[in-house]
């Protein structure tokens, strides 16, 4: 049953434990585990992947047939109904839209001593897209995945994902890979997989960058290759917190907390509110819901392991408690969530009123829905654009204006003992060794200094 509980000493201690869900003794045994896989593929390629492939997804495959051929591609077209395929497309559409908009820009400031200054973007070369398989087909972070990768530009994109009966892979995330411009797909899945990605293998050249979700094994595997390239985040067990006040319909606010316990038994489902009868209503919609449940055993032991509900003495405690906990979705179901949204520093993706149910974020509001998890929101953000790009600084002095800060580059080198990067200034401006000859603006340039003014 959801707990219920009413002592604020205990609130703290309830949260940090369900945030620290991830770092108990069961998950450090599984570290283990992911180093030997990682270090197999390293060596191994492909003859370790198709091992533990079989060893762990109990699915056998030669070399050619970890990546989905194109014939496997079109039939899965013919497998999708109509009405699937035309809401992956709408919700192709909204987050293409969204994404769009939060493309930076480059920028160069042309001072007026002689200094420009900028940045520059410019994308990874290849992205790997993790899309989990296992409990549940996963077409929404097929789109949130590859379609910031394709707008920022990425000119390989592959998408990896565990394969399922009779080594295929469900017809709707193919449909949606294709859809948002996906064509290098294999049937992959767990710390293999994200092996593959970063070392690469005879059959699957390695990536740049890996984004994308997955279980406990996917996450360890992320952060032990991070550094040989380049991870979105360590996207854990997902989460929800709601913050409902009296004008919350106590069913609605079950189905949402349902909505997120049913991902996978260690979902965290959390409703703080400040009013008594909401939270005992909760507690028994929640229960009523669960009786006829699809996914009734994981989703009852997230509820049991990681539900709470918590009574506060007012909307500001809640916020307070919110930004303790930093949750992946946060939902404001409360009379005017507007008014309390200042209060709120730290959460992966806000929602705000009743008719605004976190599954709109999940599938076409057009923010993605890869989000930081586990208290990760006090430091980090959504997987967007800018995960895809990486930028530049541009640096240009004149001779004028590098003489004006010799003396302080001197002496800051000096103090830090490197006397080269001293002379590397002092060489410069030395008129006995160099005369300085001004030059025009050339015209790249001036195309620039223009762009920066419009």
């Amino acid at each position: 049953m959801l707990r219920i509980i009413t002592q604020q000493a205990d609130v703290i201690a309830e949260l940090q434990r369900i945030c620290n869900r991830t770092n108990d003794e069961q998950v450090f045994h599984k570290e283990a585990t992911v180093k030997e896989v990682l270090q197999s593929v390293k060596s191994q390629g492909d003859k370790a992947l198709l091992h533990y492939t079989a060893e762990f997804d109990k699915q056998k495959f030669t070399p050619e047939e970890l990546r989905v051929s194109g014939s496997e591609l079109d039939i899965a077209y013919q497998k999708v109904n109509s009405d699937l395929l035309e809401a992956i497309k709408l919700a192709c559409r909204r987050i293409e839209a969204f994404h769009r908009q939060r493309v930076p820009k480059d920028w160069v400031h042309f001072g007026s001593d002689e200094i420009v200054l900028g940045k520059r973007y410019t994308p990874v070369d290849s992205a790997g897209l993790y899309v989990p398989g296992g409990r549940a087909a996963y077409p929404s972070t097929v789109l949130m995945n590859a379609i910031p990768a394709r707008v920022a530009g990425v000119e390989r994109i592959v998408m990896v994902t565990p394969p399922g009966g009779d080594n295929g892979i469900n017809p709707a995330v193919l449909v949606a890979a294709q859809e948002a411009g996906v064509k290098e797909i294999y049937r992959i899945g767990g710390a293999q997989a994200v092996a593959a990605l970063a070392y690469g293998t005879e059959t699957i050249p390695k990536v740049d960058l890996i984004t994308g979700p997955g279980n406990i094994y996917v996450t360890l595997a992320k952060k032990q290759v991070y550094g040989t390239v380049g991870i979105d985040s360590l996207a854990g067990p997902s989460e929800v917190l709601i913050i409902a006040d009296k004008t919350a319909n106590p069913v609605d606010v079950a189905t949402d907390l349902l909505a997120q316990a049913e991902h996978d038994p260690m979902a965290a489902a959390i409703l703080l509110t400040n009013d008594t009868v909401l939270a005992k209503n909760v507690q028994v919609a929640v229960e009523r819901q669960l009786v006829d449940h699809p996914r009734r055993t994981l989703t009852e032991k997230a509820i049991a392991h990681y539900g709470l509900i918590v009574v506060v003495e007012s909307l500001q405690a809640a916020a307070e408690f919110s930004n303790e906990f930093a949750p992946e979705h946060l939902e404001l179901e409360i009379e005017d969530p507007w008014a309390l949204l200042p209060q709120i520093r730290h959460a992966g993706a806000i929602f705000l009123g009743h008719s605004t149910p976190e599954a709109v974020g999940d599938y076409l509001a057009g923010p993605n829905h890869t989000l930081p998890t586990s208290g990760a929101a006090r430091y980090s953000s959504a997987l967007s654009v800018e995960t895809f790009l990486k930028h530049s600084s541009i640096i240009q002095y004149s001779h004028t204006a590098l003489e004006k800060v010799a003396g302080a580059i001197d002496l800051l080198a000096t103090t830090e003992g490197l006397p080269s990067h001293a002379d590397s200034v002092k060489r410069r401006i030395r008129k006995e060794e160099r005369q300085e000859t001004p030059s025009p603006e050339n015209n790249t340039q001036s195309e620039f200094r223009n762009r920066e003014t419009e």
